[in-house]
């Protein structure tokens, strides 16, 4: 079993942060901001049509978010708003994506990926949504889309092995949910389609669903909506680790189908959603886990930055 090191010895104190917690509510269709206690609430935008994933670019003033829409009118969109909700717009319009769900920034080289989870793939495209790719398809047509081991859900970038990490749910509770990675470019004369460098990083998972990656420790985390004991959780793994040598330590757990993570590295905590609506926080080893907000409608994506 690999061990996981704690090599943080001091973390910033909470009381000298500026942080601002953005997050998600699927049912009300909103997006929201907030001090990290979930204290201040402050709506952003709404009238989201089933939003999901958020990040935040705070050098440029920009929150984005990802919009499912409903998927059997393939009007999936991302939107781009200033901090404050002004100048709101769609960076991809209605049906530019099938699905879209977990969104990651790579603000280094200006780009957006995000999972596409009917559309069966993983996606990226420039900050203002022009260039847009498909780099891994996991299927093709209605027959493919009623599989839901194809569907795509997380999504999170390493940028030192230069991989993309994205998660394949499968059905609900059916504990064959997988972990992928896979170049962040395709090779040379492949395809989206026929990739021969996808690894499978974990498989055999409850219902794998969003992302986090700290690049500090070299840690994947990610949240688990299935049943217990595995499911309602929050996971973690080291991602340099060998294969066989790598099994998943559950860090948080008793969640109501928990979505959404955010890690705050330097001050040694995360942030996590349920559909519950619940917003909790804990350190990175999962030890002293509190509610900070409770039936807040369904809460999806959750994003903390440094403003």
């Amino acid at each position: 079993m690999t061990v996981l090191h704690a090599t943080r010895t001091k973390a910033v104190s909470p009381a000298t942060r500026s942080g601002r917690l953005f997050l998600l509510d699927l049912s009300g269709g909103r997006v929201l901001s907030m001090d990290p206690d979930g204290s201040h609430p402050h709506v952003i935008a709404t009238d989201c049509p089933h939003p999901d994933g958020i990040v935040i670019d705070v050098a440029a003033g920009h929150v984005y978010w990802t919009n499912m829409g409903v998927p059997s009118r393939n009007d999936g969109s991302i939107e781009r708003a200033d901090l404050d909700g002004s100048n709101r717009r769609f960076i991809v319009a209605p049906g530019g994506t099938f699905t879209p769900k977990q969104l990651h920034l790579d603000r280094a080289h200006g780009k957006l990926y995000w999972s596409d989870r009917e559309g069966m793939r993983v996606m990226r495209a420039n900050l203002d949504g022009s260039q847009i790719e498909t780099l891994v398809q996991t299927g093709q047509g209605e027959n493919d889309r009623r599989d839901q081991n194809r569907w795509c859900v997380g999504i999170t970038v390493d940028p030192e092995r230069g991989q993309i990490y994205w998660t394949q749910k499968g059905g609900d509770n059916a504990e064959v949910g997988r972990i992928v990675r896979a170049g962040i470019e395709i090779p040379k004369g492949e395809t989206a389609a026929d990739r021969s460098d996808i690894e499978v990083f974990f498989n055999g998972l409850p219902e794998p669903i969003d992302l986090e990656i700290d690049l500090e420790d070299r840690i994947l985390y990610w949240t688990d909506r299935g049943n217990p004991p595995r499911g309602n959780t929050v996971n973690r793994a080291p991602i340099d680790a060998k294969p066989a040598q790598n099994v998943p330590q559950i860090v948080v757990s008793d969640l109501m189908e928990g979505i959404g993570i955010a890690l705050d590295v330097s001050g040694n905590r995360m942030f996590v959603t349920d559909f519950a609506g619940s917003l909790y926080a804990a350190k990175l080893d999962g030890t002293e886990k509190r509610m900070l907000l409770a039936a807040q409608g369904n809460l999806t994506g959750v994003a903390y930055v440094e403003v």
